[in-house]
């Protein structure tokens, strides 16, 4: 049973309340809330579980609108944590500038470059994934390496979607093994590669859950596996981590710190 609910209100997605707290209460996303109406709509709301559960809601909010913010300020029966208010508002006073207030964080995608390179660098890792393509290598930031089922695909993706990189993907099978080289296409880009590796029992784990009682699950394939990719890694001296008890933004951060990929966006 959750203690407390938290209420993260935006006149955007609400993302950006939402995804600074790990909390285990119940948790009540109100976006888009950018009218007085949708406001009294919000108010009335938390103020209802406010009564239900006899506790005071947490209520984040990060309205630009200050009609809107005002209508909550003086209707809510939480505990009201204005996000802009408490942060951006004093740093305006100490550096004597005024911040964009912009709702969410593009205020027309149409017109953010920011947007338009993180689509393509979302195109292009996906065209790039599980080393289907070769093409335009030169114009990846990053190119990812590991046996299959090492994380490579979801933190390529990451590092397009929440960086705006381009990041290619690439599998070490047998052949590679037997070669006892990296890929004959990324040779030439070593500079950019960065190696993933993880425990050979974790990965026959998730290679069961996708063929069961396999060859290419097995445990004894997944220690062969893994130690021939560490070996060829090193030998290459590309650096690399394992995925094993790491997040994919603790893996994304780590890349980003040892690579230091000439263009980022946060």
């Amino acid at each position: 049973m959750h203690s407390r609910t938290v209420f993260f209100v935006s006149d955007g997605t609400g993302i950006t309340a939402e995804t600074q707290f790990e909390l285990v209460p119940r948790r009540v996303r109100l976006p888009f809330v950018d009218t007085e109406d949708k406001a009294h709509q919000a108010v009335r709301q938390i103020n209802h579980t406010a009564e239900l559960e006899g506790k005071k809601p947490v209520v984040f909010t990060t309205l630009v609108n200050m009609e809107v913010l005002k209508v909550i300020q003086e209707g809510c029966k939480g505990m009201l944590l204005d996000m802009f208010g408490t942060f951006v508002h004093p740093l305006e006073e100490e550096l004597g500038i005024k911040s964009h207030h912009r709702v969410g964080r593009f205020s027309d995608v149409s017109r953010s470059k920011e947007y338009t390179d993180r689509i393509e660098a979302i195109n292009f890792s996906l065209a790039h994934d599980d080393g289907q393509s070769h093409r335009d290598l030169a114009g990846a930031d990053v190119i990812l390496v590991g046996v299959s089922r090492s994380g490579k695909t979801p933190t390529s993706l990451y590092l397009a979607m929440q960086h705006g990189l381009k990041a290619a993907n690439y599998p070490l099978i047998p052949e590679d093994f037997d070669r006892r080289q990296l890929p004959p296409a990324l040779m030439e880009f070593r500079k950019k590669i960065f190696g993933l590796t993880i425990s050979p029992e974790r990965l026959s784990e998730i290679r069961s859950e996708r063929r069961p009682e396999s060859r290419y699950a097995s445990l004894q394939n997944c220690r062969h596996e893994v130690a021939e990719a560490e070996a060829m890694m090193r030998r290459a001296g590309i650096r690399w981590l394992s995925t094993t008890t790491k997040s994919i933004e603790e893996i994304a951060t780590t890349i980003l710190q040892e690579l230091q990929p000439d263009r980022l966006i946060y």
